[in-house]
């Protein structure tokens, strides 16, 4: 099995939608802040931010070199001086879940980028939550977490080091 993270071009962009739609679908069931557009799916509000603004830098995840899922990087000068870097978002299409992808690919992505790092999920998805947890029991990461209300809603929030 061949993992890889790709930096996704302008021209891709519509790829990355149609992923974010899945993406955020998944979300709702843990959250009554996202709905469904008039359009029949699930838009994200600042899409557009993700071209427009430097340290916001979108990966396709990717397995034998298909698509599997998407990596969102926040880093500076987008984030404040406290962090270098946060997974915003990470999404792995259903039947690539569980299979150890994910692991090798934010391994991967560890090797590349070493810094302080935060990811932020919502208190109630249980299966981001358990995911997290994994994540650093298997990558021996150490992390520091606290409950924080972010945009309204109960989250958790990690922050490592790498």
């Amino acid at each position: 099995m061949t993992v890889s993270l790709k930096l996704l071009s302008k021209d891709e962009k519509h790829i990355l939608r149609n992923l974010y739609s899945l993406y955020l679908h998944d979300l709702s069931e843990f959250t009554d802040g996202l709905n469904i557009s008039t359009s029949g799916s699930f838009e994200f509000d600042s899409f557009e931010l993700i071209w427009e603004r430097d340290g916001v830098t979108p990966y396709f995840l990717k397995k034998n070199q298909v698509i599997v899922g998407f990596l969102l990087l926040l880093e500076r000068p987008f984030l404040n001086n406290d962090y270098d870097f946060s997974i915003n978002d990470i999404f792995m299409l259903k039947k690539f879940r569980r299979k150890g992808i994910a692991i090798s690919l934010l391994e991967e992505l560890f090797k590349q980028k070493k810094g302080r790092y935060f990811v932020v999920e919502l208190a109630e998805n249980k299966p981001a939550v358990l995911f997290w947890r994994k994540i650093y029991r298997e990558l021996d990461i150490v992390f520091e977490e606290e409950k924080k209300i972010v945009d309204n809603e109960e989250c958790l929030v990690q922050s490592f080091q790498i």
